[in-house]
């Protein structure tokens, strides 16, 4: 299976709109891995978790042709990873898209969000399936299985991490989670992982309430080996990196590599 981190950013990007800090002035200088945009990750070309306002940007710089996706997982309703009004660009009349819809899955709020939008353009017209995902309940997509899992992230708000089989491989896909509810735990502690992505938005800040920090991904880490959740040559990888936390990417290399714990950059690739 081939990950492709698309984007590694959180609601801000780095560097921010309008923000003079240090670290946005340190990464416009050195450009390379530390310039992120809004997160989303690319499963074989054919399974996307997150639409942010910056897929446009990846598809161009990536070379990638979006109509090849089948399924597309939502974890929330924030803007950073869901930009509605873009799914009207696969309408009749915008694009010479597929005939088969691309599935959607999201939670009440990201399904409103999605339909709000492609209403507005006259509907989805066969190009999308919309779908609730619900905490626990096991969906068979066209590209493989996932099951939603609750994140502690937004309480105004059912946020979803994702547990993904697909090309023989697990995954899951751990934010924007904050330390993982109990009951996701529990629902966990009996499955193993080819890789897990977890987010980082918090660096060294002393916050884990609905963001994780640097040590809230080591406890994690943890965890899962207590578990035993980690397959031989199963890997763990960081995103989601807020500006707030200045850290530039080597320095979160310095943190995360000694614990074999992979920092994500835009545009990265895993052959899992």
């Amino acid at each position: 299976m081939k990950v492709r981190f698309l984007g590694t950013a959180a609601f801000e990007g780095i560097p921010s709109l309008f923000c003079s800090c240090e670290l946005c002035r340190k990464a416009m200088e050195l450009g390379g891995k530390n310039i992120r945009t809004r997160t989303s990750v690319l499963l074989d070309d054919d399974l996307k978790v997150d639409f942010p306002p910056d897929t446009m940007y990846h598809m161009l710089r990536d070379r990638l042709d979006l109509d090849r996706v089948k399924d597309i997982l939502l974890t929330h309703s924030h803007t950073d990873h869901l930009y509605a009004p873009d799914l009207a660009a696969r309408l009749p009349g915008y694009a010479q898209a597929g005939e088969s819809p691309i599935h959607l899955y999201g939670n009440d709020l990201a399904i409103a969000e999605c339909l709000r939008a492609l209403n507005a353009e006259g509907g989805v017209r066969g190009k999308y399936a919309i779908h609730r995902a619900q905490p626990f309940r096991r969906i068979e997509l066209q590209t493989g299985i996932a099951v939603p899992l609750p994140a502690s992230h937004d309480p105004n708000e059912t946020c979803l991490l994702y547990y993904i089989e697909k090309s023989g491989k697990t995954v899951l896909y751990g934010h924007d989670g904050g330390w993982f509810p109990e009951e996701t735990w529990n629902w966990l502690r009996d499955k193993k992982l080819d890789l897990a992505i977890l987010e980082c938005t918090m660096g060294r800040i002393d916050h884990r309430t609905n963001h994780m920090n640097v040590d809230a991904v080591l406890e994690t880490v943890d965890k899962f080996a207590e578990y035993g959740m980690m397959k031989p040559g199963g890997a763990v990888a960081v995103t989601h990196f807020s500006h707030n936390a200045h850290l530039l990417h080597e320095e979160l290399i310095g943190i995360f590599e000694p614990h074999g714990i992979r920092v994500a950059y835009d545009g990265m690739v895993l052959d899992m």
